[in-house]
């Protein structure tokens, strides 16, 4: 009865696992994607210039694989240390998760303070030689977005010592609409209409987040309920 309910729990772990790793796989091929493909877009923060979302993906999916893999192979082996290691690493992931979005909502002012600062001193950074993939980012941002400039289009000028924007901030591009008057600028901040954005997709980012958590309990629960009966196994074998 007890080596009956092992192997039903073995099956589900190892399912559950090689999901997991199978979605590590897919973080990790979009993540080398955007790298092959859009190199070029980077971070718009100076202090962490490789906080780019091709790095994040590919940091991730390679951390989720490896995680899935060691959750696969204790579960096909029943073996009790790499169970206990899937648990452990499974459960600082959720702790580091839960600590991180806790201090995001306790200190929202002192972020949003903080990261305007260093988008405003990535502004100097616009043009630069070797800041490709920051310039790209600005351009881009500023397109889709119609918006110009970190807190308004005036950001733009300490960082050209003059009253002119980039092209990317003109209601109609042109070359050299930058010097133009203000009045063929966009006029709305980046930074709060970017926040908007993501405050009226807060709803799909929450969908997201709670989905990812359940999926960790899930694993969490597979992997002490197999250590556990393995444990038991063993126990009643010997």
């Amino acid at each position: 009865m007890a080596r009956g309910c092992l192997q039903g729990v073995k099956y589900l772990m190892f399912a559950f696992n090689l999901l997991f790793w199978l979605g590590g796989c897919g973080i990790l091929g979009v993540g080398i994607w955007l790298a092959a493909t859009q190199g070029n877009f980077a971070t718009l923060s100076s202090s962490f210039p490789s906080l780019s979302a091709a790095n994040l993906l590919i940091v991730t999916g390679t951390f989720v694989m490896a995680i899935g893999f060691v959750g696969c192979i204790g579960a096909i082996k029943e073996n009790t240390c790499l169970l206990l290691t899937f648990f452990v690493l499974l459960l600082l992931v959720f702790l580091l998760e839960a600590t991180i979005a806790i201090l995001f909502f306790a200190y929202t002012d002192k972020i949003d303070r903080y990261a305007q600062q260093d988008l405003k001193k990535g502004l100097h950074l616009y043009g630069t030689p070797g800041n490709v993939g920051l310039t790209n980012a600005w351009s881009i941002i500023q397109t889709d977005f119609r918006c110009c400039g970190v807190s308004n289009y005036t950001d733009w000028f300490e960082v050209y010592n003059a009253t002119r924007v980039p092209d990317s901030c003109c209601l109609e591009f042109s070359e050299s609409c930058g010097l133009h008057a203000p009045g063929t600028w966009w006029k709305a901040p980046c930074y709060e209409t970017v926040k908007v954005w993501l405050q009226e997709n807060l709803l799909a980012v929450g969908i997201f987040g709670l989905c990812t958590a359940l999926v960790q309990i899930l694993g969490l629960t597979f992997a002490m309920t197999m250590y556990c009966q393995v444990v038991k196994a063993d126990t009643y074998c010997s």
